[in-house]
């Protein structure tokens, strides 16, 4: 039987990384085709704002939250934890962890490049952003949904 801490932690990670995946996941299928459809001198402004707004505490707590827990819960492990649990658990980890690596390798330098191009025309702006970051953006959600599904797995196991 698992112990308290760890079934918490667990819990913690799957929450956490839920959350997160459901933001990537909406922000794949709604946000970005929303986007696509605006004109560069809409598309351009509307993605600055929206990358304003994202890093706030609630977002950097869950950000940081899907590798906390997760780490927390390899940590703690319950008594007769079965090893395919803790397996299940370091695969979540290091799918959410890769999703990091690619957010911080190629997402945000992209954004720091998109605010820096004021003076740049949006139809140039556009150009050198939207394609790479959407491929960026559809690896970090399937990392995020790998993550979600592998402690999902873990906590049934």
């Amino acid at each position: 039987m698992m112990s308290t801490m760890a079934d918490l932690l667990l819990a913690l990670a799957v929450i956490s990384t839920g959350l997160y995946a459901g933001f990537m996941l909406i922000f794949q299928t709604g946000v970005m085709p929303g986007l696509a459809r605006l004109s560069d001198d809409g598309f351009v402004p509307a993605m600055r704002r929206i990358n304003e707004q994202v890093p706030r505490p609630v977002f950097l707590v869950v950000f940081l939250a899907v590798v906390v827990f997760p780490a927390a819960a390899l940590a703690v492990p319950g008594e007769g934890a079965p090893d395919t649990r803790m397996w299940l658990v370091a695969a979540g980890l290091g799918c959410a962890a890769l999703n990091h690596l690619v957010t911080i390798a190629g997402n945000i330098p992209l954004n720091n490049a998109l605010a820096s191009s004021e003076s740049s025309p949006d139809s140039e702006v556009r150009a050198a952003f939207e394609a790479r970051w959407n491929r960026y953006h559809r690896i970090r959600t399937g990392l995020i949904l790998a993550a979600f599904v592998l402690l999902v797995g873990a906590a049934l196991t």
